[in-house]
């Protein structure tokens, strides 16, 4: 009897290809007819280069989306494409999806480890960063008193996760601090003064979803690498924000959503494990004996759509055609215009976020002394209808802002611009108790 993996692989080469939006290719064809020769720094500001872009996303304008690194909106084109994969789908799930459709995923599954510089056979699809950092935390073989070195700036997630460990198989969990911001002298040092012999594993986000600094993963790669330490890195926010590859990293293990810079359907992911990794790691889900040294183990979480994750190509198509550098400019751009009118209108306001070119992306944090977060960001909704993150949170409060592509220089305008009416007009109502 074939099993249903050989078979889904048997299908897979005469799977027919996904249909891409004309119109979606279109505006980028009229994107580069202004952007011609010029540099991602000279198109960072230019609206006539990023309007048709714009375009590719059916948004509620009536509305301000600062919060698309909680979860960004897909392009049209890549939901229309998941919505004719489910229908089809769901004419005769059996065949349509595991036999027409879930074969795609190897077409996925390459492009995107040609895009961050693996092989295929190294990557993973999975559902979100939580699902591939948890394959890692739950995964590496671990013994009672094995120390673990972890960040009281990971996401809440992945200290949960790691809480559990220790107190299911008795590892010791060493929580470092950093201020924030910070220097890279300085986060690096916190790490390696908590190395000892029985340090086993570093988890490191390569871009601190708090403040969004951009963190030395690689330095710290190659700072305990020679001392047998094991760096899992949790990549939420960076895939697709600013332009970097898993050489750049020298690392072994990478987990991180789609559905955030990539603007991949809500539900889809990618974990990296270097090849000679694969055996050791322990997947999340069983796997049968068989599969110890394949990357689709991680895979075995049953009966899933294929449509998500097969419109992840259509988004990386998208990305790689406006350009990673062009992207990263841009979204730099968004923050920076945002936040320097806000504190010319308001000199309470303080920067959060290490500004300079390589330390940060699109997320930006502010504070206000004196504000209480969660009641700015209900009266910045409730009121003028914008959606912005308030992060709380031992050592630190502030707003959390993330535009991204789809975001215009009038929403950054009109944001800066609301934002200080909230701080002048509605400080009773927002202070701290």
């Amino acid at each position: 009897m074939v099993d249903r993996r050989s078979f889904l692989a048997a299908v897979a080469a005469v799977a027919p290809a996904p249909a891409f939006a004309a119109t979606a290719f279109r505006r980028l064809a009229d994107a580069q007819q202004v952007a011609g020769t010029r540099s991602p720094a000279d198109l960072a500001g230019d609206e006539d280069f990023w309007e048709p872009i714009q375009r590719a996303f059916d948004l509620d304008r009536s509305m301000l989306n600062f919060n698309s690194g909680g979860c960004s909106p897909a392009p049209t084109h890549v939901l229309q494409q998941m919505i004719r994969d489910l229908q089809y789908s769901n004419e005769l799930p059996v065949l349509h999806m595991w036999g027409h459709l879930e074969g795609r995923v190897e077409a996925v599954r390459r492009d995107l480890a040609e895009d961050f510089g693996c092989d295929p056979e190294e990557l993973a699809i999975v559902r979100n960063a939580s699902e591939a950092n948890e394959t890692m935390i739950f995964g590496l073989d671990l013994q009672r008193g094995d120390e673990v070195i972890v960040s009281d700036l990971n996401y809440g997630r992945m200290t949960a996760s790691w809480e559990q460990r220790a107190r299911r198989d008795g590892v010791v969990i060493k929580t470092v601090t950093y201020d924030v911001p910070s220097s890279d002298e300085h986060v690096l040092a916190r790490f390696l003064e908590a190395v000892t012999p029985r340090t086993r594993a570093i988890e490191i986000t390569h871009i601190n979803n708090f403040n969004g600094q951009i963190l030395p993963v690689r330095r710290l790669v190659d700072a305990v690498r020679p001392k047998g330490v094991q760096v899992f890195v949790d990549g939420a926010h960076a895939y697709a924000h600013f332009p970097f590859t898993r050489d750049t990293l020298d690392c072994d293990y990478y987990g991180t959503s789609l559905h955030k810079w990539l603007c991949a359907p809500i539900g889809t992911g990618f974990l990296y494990v270097r090849r000679e990794k694969i055996k050791s790691l322990w997947p999340l889900l069983g796997s049968n004996a068989g599969m110890m040294d394949n990357i689709r183990k991680y895979e075995e979480f049953g009966t899933h759509p294929a449509a998500n994750h097969n419109a992840i190509g259509v988004a990386l198509a998208f990305h790689r055609s406006i350009g990673v550098e062009r992207k990263l400019a841009r979204l730099r751009w968004l923050r920076d215009r945002w936040s320097a009118q806000l504190q010319t209108l308001d000199p309470r306001v303080k920067i959060l976020t290490p500004m300079a070119e390589g330390r940060s992306g699109a997320i930006g944090l502010f504070a206000v002394d004196g504000i209480d977060v969660g009641k700015f960001a209900t009266v910045m909704l409730d009121k003028h209808r914008v959606v912005c993150t308030p992060i709380g949170h031992p050592k630190f409060s502030g707003i959390r802002v993330t535009p991204n592509i789809f975001s215009t220089r009038d929403d950054c305008d009109r944001f800066a611009d609301l934002a200080a009416r909230v701080l002048k007009d509605d400080f009773k109502l927002i202070a701290s108790s």
